[in-house]
């Protein structure tokens, strides 16, 4: 079976864009693939202090949140990154496959750093943020996958995976697999609902913009008959109407349809009618994760406990097979 590996930030509560953009794709390929899906918390780190108490109980919440969108832990081994000590050891030999150059070239590097550049032109930009990359492509490349649902954003840093991985290959004759990326046709980008033009994010600071996971199903369903949308009144697929293609991802990805049926669905409703519509499969499916949730909480110790132990084996495996490669210790050296 091909394998497939994956991970979500636990920084500020899960939005209905990660369960469409991320999760549901986990659940639906969850029976085609060996799948490693963990808790991406040393990410959560690259921007320096969070709070201890608030970062446990997030990475708690996902993994309830994980099981409760209907991740099997039994067919997947769900598990914190933190867990895995072998992450931060990959990531190490994954930076040193890389140039000060091409870390600085990364979009969401380019971003973050002008926003943090200060008054005076002076830089306080945390290492983290430009060593992000190589984390996430040793968080990859130490289980080796086939594939990696990925949204948009990432796809720079998963090009830069691969030619990490072609680089070990061609460096050290090791066999790493240059993994493909896995986009979903639908949902891989929800916008906010007060502003289509951006993305959905746990980070946006107006609440009406954003459908939590774990929010009050009934204030969900007043978010969405509340969305931006245009004056026209007529539903269709187009770029110009930002709001309706939203809204359109949304009821799409929830009842997995393409955008054109759900368009073809909604062709002769008004905006009244079609956002009711929305709002209920969004307030149907917020009740649904949230009756499971409560008791996925209760077990999250035993999900990662079993989900630890099957990456912990891969994961030493490949560490191994690589500084053998490399003339690193491994076990087997013959220079013990």
């Amino acid at each position: 079976m091909k394998r497939l590996v994956s991970g979500i930030k636990p920084t500020g509560d899960l939005t209905l864009g990660n369960y469409i953009g991320a999760i549901k794709n986990f659940v639906k390929l969850q029976n085609e693939y060996e799948s490693y899906i963990f808790v991406a918390d040393l990410h959560a780190l690259t921007t320096g202090k969070v709070n201890s108490k608030e970062f446990k109980e997030q990475r708690e919440s996902i993994v309830a949140l994980y099981a409760a969108c209907g991740l099997d832990f039994h067919k997947n081994a769900i598990f914190y990154q933190s867990q895995i000590l072998e992450h931060s050891q990959m990531q190490w030999l994954a930076l040193c496959q890389t140039t000060l150059g091409e870390l600085k070239r990364m979009t969401q590097f380019k971003d973050q750093a002008s926003k943090l550049k200060q008054g005076n032109g002076t830089e306080k930009i945390p290492t983290g943020i430009l060593t992000y990359p190589t984390l996430m492509a040793g968080d990859i490349l130490l289980y080796n996958p086939d594939v990696v649902p990925v949204g948009e954003d990432q796809i720079q840093h998963l090009e830069l995976t691969r030619n990490i991985a072609q680089r070990f290959n061609k460096n050290y004759q090791t066999n790493l697999k240059i993994p493909q990326a896995i986009v979903p046709k639908v949902g891989s980008k929800i916008k906010s609902l007060n502003d289509p033009n951006v993305k959905m994010s746990k980070s946006q600071k107006n609440p009406k913009s954003t459908i939590y996971l774990l929010e009050d199903p009934k204030s969900a369903y007043k978010k969405v008959l509340k969305a931006v949308t245009d004056s026209e009144n007529k539903i269709y697929l187009s770029e110009s109407k930002p709001g309706i293609l939203n809204l359109l991802n949304i009821y799409a990805g929830i009842n997995d349809l393409s955008l054109e049926q759900a368009a073809e669905i909604f062709r002769d409703s008004n905006y009244k009618d079609f956002k009711e519509e929305v709002a209920k499969a969004v307030k149907d499916l917020l009740i649904q994760i949230q009756t499971k949730y409560q008791y996925y909480l209760k077990n999250v110790d035993a999900i990662i406990s079993v989900g630890a132990q099957k990456a912990q084996l891969l994961a030493k495996q490949t560490i191994n097979n690589l500084q053998l490669k490399i003339g690193l210790y491994g076990e087997n050296d013959e220079s013990k």
